[in-house]
């Protein structure tokens, strides 16, 4: 197995001191940034495997700074974690909103911390063998044309880049058109084992209304929702 890189960015130096030594004991070749703004210049020269983020910084904010990574494309390579203490449900679901790929709150054993990361790439690595199996055809519906390989989406002659979750969960609803997926399938698909907030699902899905049209995706209430086909030939 190839070495993996991680990138480990906080404003506490004993915190950044502790966490390099555990990942260095662990395999792992390890950056530290203690701001957000060299958190991006680095991720953006050594695209590291994964980004662990603290959410309170001086400065740019965690937040701030996975958005900004996303604006820049960074996020499509690496996977973004938030380390923080912030444990309140309005605090993972902007962090989730902003991209990230898992939400872990402190304290936690740095032992459980290595194992949630592994969890990560592992989870990367599935989805990449299965992105390998699959053919990358574009997914076509009406004016929406989804590119899979390029990894965004084309809407009246409009390019569109996607957060990676709203890009995933955009694929998957219209992967089937005419199926109602439930609130279990869609967690199923786009999260994995994730943990999320109960609003998670609906703050994406009202973020892609808000990029694609309000009448875009369909609410079937009390089981989920449907990608509105009809919508997308008429837009």
């Amino acid at each position: 197995m190839n070495k993996k890189s991680i990138l480990l960015v906080d404003d506490e130096e004993d915190i950044l001191e502790f966490l390099e030594f555990n990942f260095s004991a662990s395999g792992y070749d390890v950056f530290t940034a203690n701001n957000g703004k060299d958190a991006i210049d680095i991720a953006v020269k050594k695209k590291p495997d994964v980004i662990i983020l603290d959410i309170m910084m001086t400065g740019m904010d965690g937040i701030q700074v996975c958005e900004k990574l996303k604006e820049i494309g960074q996020n499509n390579d690496s996977l973004i974690m938030f380390f923080t203490a912030r444990g309140e449900d309005y605090s993972q679901i902007a962090g989730f909103d902003a991209g990230a790929d898992d939400f872990v709150v402190k304290p936690i054993s740095p032992k459980v911390l290595i194992k949630r990361v592994e969890a990560l790439l592992k989870r990367k690595g599935k989805i990449e063998k299965e992105e390998e199996i699959i053919v990358s055809d574009d997914i076509k519906i009406g004016k929406l044309v989804i590119d899979r390989e390029q990894y965004q989406i084309n809407l009246n002659g409009k390019v569109i880049i996607l957060p990676r979750k709203e890009f995933n969960l955009l694929e998957l609803l219209a992967s089937k058109q005419g199926k109602v997926f439930t609130r279990d399938e869609i967690f199923d698909g786009v999260w994995g084992d994730t943990f999320i907030g109960d609003r998670t699902i609906d703050v994406h899905i009202r973020k892609l209304r808000e990029k694609l049209g309000e009448e875009s995706i369909v609410t079937v209430k009390g089981i989920g929702y449907k990608i509105n086909s009809t919508f997308f030939e008429n837009c």
